[in-house]
């Protein structure tokens, strides 16, 4: 819990709470002191104003409430005076209208008494006799009254003029008071006045009123007593808080308003009775001078007050400013001190003896000795190793003469356990506030560890400058717009004698790369770029394949751009040596096509038996024909027209056999590889020619679909239609193997154009009504040399997928259902309409566009 801090008052009183007061404020913190030091004039100041407000504010109260009490109680007087005097006139009316319900008056009596109450009371302005049919018998009228309250004899009261109160007095049968009326005068001034209505009783019948009527402005100054309204401002109002009599206090000077007590001056208002909350008296009390010395005794407490309270905000002002002195320079010196002591590295000053005066946390903690043991020390110090000293003790006497280097030197320096490290120290002079030097500022950094490193890079730099040294491939690296040589390792200086022309023509032949990369992107460079790694391949690389004539080799050329070591933009060709890859590579496509042509040949040796049996019917036909005409010809029963017609259709199936055989010759032919613009439509026509005699031979049925207008493409027609002729062949033999009914023996092939990954491509798809592929097939489908078929070579597939790659395509199969139940097989490839470009190779140069068949 806060301790309470003891009362100014009880250490008056008593000298021990002094001494309590004195231990409370030494536990204090310094931040609480420096609070209560600035707070306390501020407090002073606000506990002053407070009181003397409070004491003009107490005294204000009290006037205002006497005030108040003084109107209260003649406001209180003035309606009771005004009460009696509204009481004797209600008094004397209801006696003349006793007299008159009695009959003991006439007319002209009631005109005498109605004259001698309106001459004896000026309020009274006038007195009626109203009969029970509002008619008025007589009535005498103040000769001072307006025009508008004259009344003759026989005129009859209209409705609303006594605003109600006729029929309230003949309800009640009591006198009944209206609420102020407005009696227009001639010069438009409203007049209020008041009527009194007496009931007339006639044996217990109304007979009508005596209605006396009062001026309320005669009632103020006739009623209200002088001394009340030479005090106040009295005014007579109604309870919609309209004036009827008197006038308003005049406005007060604004100038007054400088004092404390001249706004709201004491008033009160009451009920006249017995009229009731209709009318009401009202009254304001003037605001008189308060005189010379009553003004000139507040403007002297407001001076002094003034004066006081200024004394006591510079007090404040001067108190806050020292305290905030004082705070900045605790925080600074804290500050300097936190730094000094969170500083790496070590601090020592020496005065001009050299005698060692500040040591910084950091020193201590590099040397392993306190502060005591190094503050006073004089030459030779406790860190020097015992074997320097005299190297030292010359280091020490250039320190102290100012022959220090501005870069530092290096020392060995001794740990309290006697360990040795490497140090790099700075020397700067030691000046006082007056520019005085007073000694030199020494600060020492361990360069160990740094040292260490840049040993082991070093290391490093060897290492890896011979490990591209020893590379299959020569690297060079050359700044852009120049054709100065950065860099060339042993096989580049090897190749082209170290010469800038090499990487040049490397860089014209291979291309460079695509776009020149942003300062930001150069930052992620790091220092192995250019390394022949799989990411280094990947990342902003241009890969090329490239023959060099000067070396009859095959290179595959990578570049890059990077930042060099001073900051220029460089370009890094890397050129590896792929010819015998590429050898290798013009074999395996000599061996795929041999392979394709044996497939061919295998399919047509597969398909002899349907090819005779096809080439049989018109070789038949042929045969028919020649003996039909030998035989008519020596019986001579033809004639020349008929003979014609003969040798026509002889004709027609000679063409049709040799058709037959040429499409077979065109398709087992060898021949290398020719991509051109080959029409869909014919290319799919000629490989049914070829599949539908199979086909036949299996009793299967061959039914197509080729949408209209299909692009051109650019393939080798053979090569497709190989593919699309192994397709239909296994779709027959998969019918075949599944022992299906004629009726369900079909073979659907299908080509139409798509858009797949955003490219347009030409799909073929045939579809048969067998087996399937079972799981264990669909694994394996691709594999070389895997077959289902007893005499099958296991190759179709392999080289027809490898075809279709070759083109840029895709191929892929997958099973037909019909719910759960297998219904058949569909094999689907599609080849792109516009292909990517291959690879270009130098003239004479044939084995690009072999391996774009194989590839």
């Amino acid at each position: 819990m806060t301790q309470q801090a003891p009362a100014p008052a009880d250490i008056a009183a008593n000298p021990a709470p002094l001494a309590l007061w004195r231990r409370w404020w030494r536990r204090q913190s310094p931040s609480r002191q420096d609070r209560f030091i600035t707070l306390g004039p501020l407090l002073a100041v606000v506990l002053f104003l407070a009181a003397v407000i409070a004491a003009f504010g107490y005294l204000r109260i009290e006037e205002i409430d006497r005030e108040q009490q003084a109107v209260k109680r003649d406001v209180e007087y003035a309606q009771q005076r005004l009460r009696l005097r509204l009481l004797e006139r209600q008094e004397q009316l209801m006696r003349i209208g006793r007299d008159v319900s009695n009959k003991e008056i006439d007319t002209e009596e009631f005109i005498s008494q109605a004259e001698s109450l309106v001459n004896q009371y000026p309020e009274l302005m006038a007195v009626t006799w109203v009969d029970s049919k509002r008619r008025i018998k007589v009535a005498y009228v103040s000769p001072s009254a307006n025009a508008s309250q004259l009344r003759g004899a026989g005129e009859q009261l209209k409705v609303g003029e006594t605003d109600g109160t006729y029929d309230l007095a003949r309800d009640l049968r009591q006198p009944v008071y209206s609420r102020p009326l407005a009696a227009k005068e001639a010069g438009g001034y409203n007049a209020p006045t008041l009527q009194l209505q007496v009931p007339l009783d006639d044996q217990g019948k109304f007979a009508g009123v005596i209605m006396g009527e009062y001026s309320i402005d005669g009632l103020l100054r006739f009623g209200v007593p002088t001394e009340v309204t030479a005090k106040y401002a009295v005014t007579l109002v109604d309870d919609k808080n309209q004036v009827l009599a008197g006038n308003l206090p005049p406005p007060r000077n604004p100038a007054a308003r400088l004092l404390p007590w001249s706004d709201g001056a004491a008033e009160y208002e009451i009920p006249v009775s017995p009229v009731g909350n209709g009318l009401l008296i009202r009254a304001e009390g003037y605001r008189a001078s308060l005189g010379v010395v009553g003004s000139g005794f507040f403007w002297l407490v407001s001076a002094l007050s003034a004066l006081t309270v200024w004394m006591l905000l510079g007090t404040w002002r001067h108190t806050r400013r020292r305290v905030q002195a004082q705070q900045a320079l605790i925080s600074e010196t804290n500050f300097r001190r936190a730094m000094e002591n969170s500083m790496l590295t070590g601090m020592r000053a020496l005065d001009l003896q050299g005698r060692i005066t500040y040591v910084n946390p950091a020193f201590c903690q590099m040397t392993g000795l306190t502060e005591g043991d190094l503050v006073g020390r004089t030459p030779p110090f406790p860190h020097w190793p015992e074997g320097e000293i005299d190297t030292l003790m010359q280091r020490l006497d250039d320190e102290l003469h100012g022959r220090t280097p501005p870069g530092g030197f290096e020392v060995r320096v001794k740990r309290k356990n006697g360990q040795i490290f490497d140090a790099r120290m700075y020397v700067s002079p030691l000046i006082d506030p007056r520019g005085q030097q007073t000694g030199w500022m020494t600060s020492m950094t361990d360069i160990t560890e740094p040292k260490r490193i840049r040993e082991e890079l070093t290391a490093s730099y060897e290492r890896f400058t011979t490990v591209l040294e020893g590379l299959d491939a020569a690297v060079s690296v050359a700044p852009l717009g120049s054709e100065e040589l950065l860099f060339a390792n042993k096989l580049y200086r090897s190749w082209f004698g170290g010469e800038v022309s090499g990487h040049l023509n490397l860089i014209a032949q291979a291309g460079v790369p695509s776009a020149v990369p942003t300062d930001d992107t150069l930052d992620a460079v790091d220092g192995l770029a250019g390394f022949p790694t799989d990411t280094l391949t990947a990342a902003q690389t241009e890969n090329a394949e490239i023959f060099v004539p000067e070396l009859s080799k095959w290179l595959e050329v990578r570049s890059r751009y990077l930042t060099w070591v001073d900051g220029r933009l460089a370009q890094m060709v890397i050129a590896t040596d792929i010819t015998p890859r590429r050898h290798a590579e013009e074999q395996a496509a000599q061996q795929n096509e041999r392979a394709q042509t044996a497939s061919r040949l295998i399919t047509m040796g597969e398909m002899a038996s349907s090819v005779a049996h096809e080439l049989n019917q018109p070789l038949t036909a042929i045969n028919n024909y020649c003996n039909g005409m030998v035989s008519r010809i020596k019986g001579k029963q033809i004639s020349n027209e008929d003979l014609l017609i003969a040798l026509d259709k002889t004709a027609k199936q000679a063409h049709r056999a040799g058709q037959i055989i040429q499409r077979i010759r065109s398709f087992v032919k060898r021949s290398e590889p020719n991509r051109t613009a080959a029409d869909v439509a014919t290319m799919v026509s000629n490989a049914m020619e070829l599949a539908d005699i199979e086909l036949r031979r299996h009793h299967v049925r061959l039914s197509h679909y080729i949408a209209a207008r299909l692009p051109e493409i650019m393939v080798d027609p053979i090569l497709i239609e190989q593919v699309l002729i192994n397709l239909m062949k296994n779709a027959a033999e998969s019918i075949e193997q599944a022992h299906l009914p004629t009726a369900r023996r079909s073979v659907e092939l299908r080509v139409v154009p798509k858009q797949i990954e955003d490219q347009a491509v030409v799909e073929f798809s045939v579809l048969d009504t067998g087996r399937g592929l079972s799981p264990e097939v669909m694994g394996r489908l691709y594999e070389a040399f895997y077959s289902t078929k007893a005499e099958g070579m296991g190759i179709g597939l392999k080289l027809c997928r490898s075809i279709v790659e070759s083109h840029q395509g895709r191929m892929e199969a997958e099973n037909l259902y019909n719910g759960d139940e297998v219904v058949g097989c569909r094999f689907t490839f599609w080849i792109p309409v516009t292909p990517l470009l291959l690879p270009t190779a130098p003239a004479g140069d044939n084995t690009a566009a072999r391996n774009a068949g194989v590839h």
